[in-house]
């Protein structure tokens, strides 16, 4: 990399700070999570000076431990999958509870026109820094505890400077030509640019922590991650290498206002709602802290602009249902990194792949929020405890399940047909679903106060 200084105008009090070194780089991506390090590593491949600055020290904790099997290929092209597969737990599908009492579960390898039959479940600080790690390796400039402060632009709307500051205090400067917002759920860009909102369908919090000691499921199904519902949200169960099991409980704001005492206490009085829950937890320790995080859902109103693209949790965030998260901030960075390369490369064509991109991505991730939006709704909860593979329908949504929503229209189709079905079961339980309905209706306006992983949230 070049570096130039830059010279003190000469009107400048000379008791002011030095003027940092800038940095000239091709790419600057903020954040040093999942897709931060996938665009990164990408763009770094294809030739490009690559500076990535994340604020904290790996490993630091973090939510989002499943994986989903689309993540697979990526992290096969990334050349990261051996690494992953060496931390991993497998995970070869996901279940969900029967009416009648134990669990479907839905088999990856049922899937519609499937992709790939297995994924895995991480411990995303393991994982973080693997992926951060890797990008390195792969020649990224890669700098932990270096936060982004500031991001100056030049008179054509384009960033012409990035400030930050290491974790000594010392200032930093960068000029590049292209600035990735990959900083999840602090949304720099986002913020600064006034585009973040909340979510106007779907709001939720969620209280989590680490155990020891939980029931897994036996044998193939050692590996599922496991959902369930209770009255006020939904909850999982995540099986980690370690023998650790991830624990945590999704709620409705107004459920969640009511917590009184300390925030372990009332995670495990809402999993003892669920009989099965309290059943496997039996006897369990807890080895992590208890976190919530609340305000889940929001987006941004635009994902790029000149010289500037947001990608995962930075543009969109719903909810950790389906495990889609990590799966849909990858996919993004993979194919911001086509736009990113293809920008510099032909500046004429910067708009026409934004905007390629925006829609394409949408279309994809709207799939998963049809599901979520209704998941907790007693239509959606008899449809999954009684599946029915009619026109092979059940198996598009293990395809969905998997996260193969955005290049098969055999699959889109069919839930499509699904749709239907929903529709249908809905009218057949009126009352009870108008009701429900109403409620998460009322959830976006609830306000929410308590401790959270993440400050700035809309």
């Amino acid at each position: 990399m070049t570096t130039n200084r830059v010279q003190p105008e000469a009107a400048a009090d000379a008791a002011a700070p030095a003027t940092p070194d800038v940095t000239d780089t091709d790419v600057l991506v903020i954040g040093g999570g999942p897709a931060g390090s996938t665009i990164a590593t990408l763009l770094a491949r294809k030739g490009w000076r690559v500076t990535q600055l994340e604020k904290d020290r790996h490993p630091r904790f973090h939510i989002g431990e499943s994986l989903l099997p689309m993540n697979m290929p990526i992290l096969k092209r990334m050349g990261a999958f051996e690494k992953v597969d060496a931390i991993g737990m497998l995970k070869l599908g996901a279940d969900f509870p029967r009416d009648e009492g134990g669990y479907n579960t839905f088999d990856f390898a049922r899937a519609l026109d499937a992709k790939c039959d297995h994924a895995y479940h991480v411990k995303r600080e393991q994982f973080d820094q693997v992926l951060f790690e890797h990008a390195r390796e792969n020649g990224v400039d890669a700098r932990e505890q270096a936060k982004v402060e500031r991001v100056e632009f030049g008179a054509d709307g384009r960033p012409s400077l990035v400030h930050a500051r290491d974790a000594g205090g010392n200032a930093l400067a960068f000029r590049p030509r292209y600035v990735v917002d990959a900083s999840g759920r602090d949304a720099f860009l986002g913020g600064k640019l006034k585009l973040k909102r909340k979510n106007p369908r779907h709001q939720s919090a969620a209280v989590f922590s680490h155990y020891r000691g939980v029931e897994r499921r036996p044998g193939r199904d050692a590996g599922n991650v496991s959902i369930y519902r209770h009255e006020h949200g939904w909850a999982w169960l995540i099986p980690l290498a370690d023998g650790d099991m991830s624990v945590g409980a999704v709620c409705y704001p107004e459920y969640l206002k009511t917590r009184k005492g300390d925030s372990e206490g009332f995670l495990l009085r809402t999993l003892d709602t669920i009989p099965e829950v309290a059943r496997r937890m039996q006897g369990a320790q807890r080895v992590a802290p208890v976190h919530v995080t609340g305000n889940y859902a929001y987006e941004c109103a635009r994902m790029a602009g000149p010289g500037w693209l947001l990608v995962g949790d930075a543009w969109n965030f719903v909810d950790p249902m389906f495990s889609s998260g990590v799966y849909l901030g990858m996919h993004g960075a993979e194919q911001g990194a086509q736009v990113v390369d293809g920008a510099l490369r032909e500046p004429t064509r910067e708009a026409a792949l934004q905007r390629d991109l925006e829609r394409r991505l949408v279309k994809g991730l709207d799939e998963f929020k049809w599901f979520i939006y209704r998941f907790t709704s007693p239509t959606m909860k008899y449809l999954f405890a009684n599946p029915r593979n009619t026109l092979q329908i059940e198996q598009a949504v293990v395809a969905m399940l998997a996260g193969d929503v955005f290049d098969s229209p055999r699959v889109r189709r069919r839930l499509r047909m699904f749709r239907a079905l929903y529709a249908a079961a809905a009218l057949r339980m009126a009352p009870r679903a108008a009701r429900d309905w109403w409620r998460r209706r009322r959830q976006p306006g609830v306000g929410f106060d308590g401790d959270t992983l993440h400050t700035g949230n809309p």
